[in-house]
């Protein structure tokens, strides 16, 4: 490098500590034969969830569901397609963030049946349909769940905001 280059990378690296950070998390939906999605019960929580979890720095949403999903499930899962993207916006205790939603695929019963919970973390999960996804999941994570169903169903990734389709 040169003294010109060498100065552009500081230049940009002032510039990039002036941007806004925002928190990112990723999601995957895994189905069953009958067309339910998996709910995982946290233990460090009370409502259900969904698989998935933080970003860790550095990593890329479709990193981070993978690790996710083998540290909460045990499964070593192929990454599948983008079924959304759910902006954020900020709320008491959190700022604005990000969340990628995977679709998991339909799992088989071996598939299921090889699932090794991470006690720490995931006291049980289940197959649910979508009244149990409304009555389990906070309204926000109910209405994001609901928008990658209906997504998947039609072969589309779409794009939410407080788990409202825009």
């Amino acid at each position: 490098m040169n003294v010109a280059s060498d100065a552009l990378v500081v230049e940009l690296s002032e510039y990039d500590r002036t941007l806004p950070r925002k928190r990112v998390a990723a999601g995957v939906l895994f189905f069953d034969a009958e067309g339910r999605v998996m709910l995982v019960d946290p233990v460090y929580k009370d409502p259900w969830e969904i698989p998935g979890g933080a970003v860790e720095w550095d990593e890329s949403p479709r990193d981070g569901a993978v690790r996710e999903v083998k540290e909460e499930l045990g499964l070593a899962w192929p990454a599948g397609r983008l079924l959304g993207i759910d902006w954020v916006g900020p709320r008491p205790g959190r700022s604005e963030g990000m969340v990628a939603i995977f679709d998991g695929g339909v799992l088989s019963s071996e598939q299921v049946a090889g699932i090794r919970l991470q006690e720490e973390e995931v006291r049980a999960f289940e197959f649910v349909g979508l009244e149990q996804v409304r009555e389990r999941l906070i309204p926000l994570l109910a209405r994001r769940v609901e928008a990658c169903m209906a997504a998947r169903e039609r072969g589309e990734m779409i794009y939410l905001e407080n788990g409202v389709p825009q």
